[in-house]
């Protein structure tokens, strides 16, 4: 980062949020992590003071007293920055505008987009932690055979896969970065409310329990020889790893069928084609020329609406980078970590198709929720 921080010119970066925070000291607490571009970092913490100095591993660790004692400290540290850099995609403006006064006379300028492009390279650490919540998110599926029943609502279901998450150690929450962003563990749909599209920047949406929260499971019941599909996401020991499988009570409809398996197809086409130096836009160009090919475009990320990616990179945020997306024209590169999700949606009928999390490597994509892909029929 300090790196990065030099040749951009840039004095120092105070970073704040949360998942940041933890990518760079170890702990969460409510924190200033004060960079300078040359020289040890100093964290500076309003509370708890006592959790984040036995969390981390920084040697320069204080107690910040008041925030209106910031500019003198940072001023100290950093020898009086000309430039500081803030992430300025999360930090609400109010906040902005407040650290504008407290350093009066400083340039304040954007490094959200260096932190964001520093975490696509996994360390084998990090690696190792994807790995395990992987496993646990396959554990997790294994069992949603046996729980899933003709009659049951889809918050029943929820409830029931979501129990067993959580007493796997799954966090309750799935983080996102970006205004307006929530999700709880991801989407559980049936039928027709597979194809109910949401203010969710995702290919499926679903009503949900009302407008207030307009997406994933509601009380509609479940019915036999329709899609039920999963979307959720693993979140263990801070990692993040993204699966999607369709199940259904009985044999379902030949289109949707099709579907899927030209879903599956892609996704194999992608994992293929990816290795590191291979553009993650022409990735998601020849997603949508396969789908053009197999007659079903118009259903593809979307129905009359095409999302502008197949793929996202994931960690201790589900949005990272890279993106598999329109107007992302940035090579892969070895040691990130990437969720693939082709899927289709049919109004009135539902959605169907697949999503695992691969980890780029430079022989190629190695899939981490390894399971069937297919259609699970019961």
């Amino acid at each position: 980062m300090q790196r990065k921080l030099q040749y951009q010119g840039i004095d120092c970066a105070i970073v704040l949020q949360s998942k940041a925070l933890f990518y760079y000291t170890g702990t969460a607490q409510n924190a200033h992590l004060i960079v300078p571009s040359q020289g040890d970092p100093l964290l500076l913490v309003k509370k708890d003071f006592g959790r984040a100095r036995e969390e981390t591993d920084l040697q320069n660790v204080r107690q910040l007293e008041s925030i209106k004692k910031l500019p003198d400290i940072v001023n100290d540290h950093c020898r009086t920055p000309a430039r500081i850099g803030l992430e300025m995609d999360v930090l609400p403006a109010k906040n902005y505008l407040y650290y504008q006064r407290l350093f009066d006379g400083a340039e304040l300028v954007d490094v959200s987009g260096l932190i964001r492009a520093q975490r696509i390279v996994k360390s084998v650490a990090e690696v190792n932690i994807i790995r395990e919540s992987a496993a646990r998110q396959l554990e997790v599926y294994r069992q949603i055979p046996d729980i899933l029943r003709e009659g049951m609502a889809e918050i029943e279901l929820a409830a029931e896969v979501e129990a067993k998450a959580r007493k796997l150690g799954h966090y309750g929450i799935t983080p996102l970065r970006g205004f307006n962003l929530a999700i709880f563990y991801g989407h559980i749909m049936s039928g027709e409310n597979g194809a109910v599209p949401s203010s969710f920047e995702g290919p499926t949406g679903g009503k949900g329990l009302g407008p207030a929260m307009p997406q994933s499971a509601g009380l509609r019941k479940i019915r036999a020889h329709e899609p039920v599909i999963v979307d959720y996401t693993g979140c263990y020991n801070g990692y993040i790893v993204d699966m999607t499988r369709v199940y259904s009570i009985g044999s379902l409809p030949e289109t949707l069928v099709k579907a899927h398996r030209v879903a599956v197809d892609i996704q194999d086409m992608i994992a293929e084609k990816a290795r590191p130096g291979m553009s993650c836009e022409k990735l998601y160009f020849q997603a949508l020329d396969y789908a053009e090919k197999a007659g079903l475009k118009r259903y593809f990320l979307g129905y009359n609406y095409t999302l502008p990616f197949v793929g996202h990179g994931v960690g201790l945020e589900l949005n990272e980078l890279p993106l598999l997306a329109r107007g992302y024209d940035q090579p892969l590169v070895d040691s990130s970590v990437i969720a693939i999700e082709p899927k289709f949606l049919f109004p009135g009928q539902g959605a169907v198709g697949i999503e695992n999390t691969f980890l780029v490597t430079e022989h190629g994509l190695e899939k981490l929720t390894a399971s069937n892909d297919e259609i699970i029929v019961i």
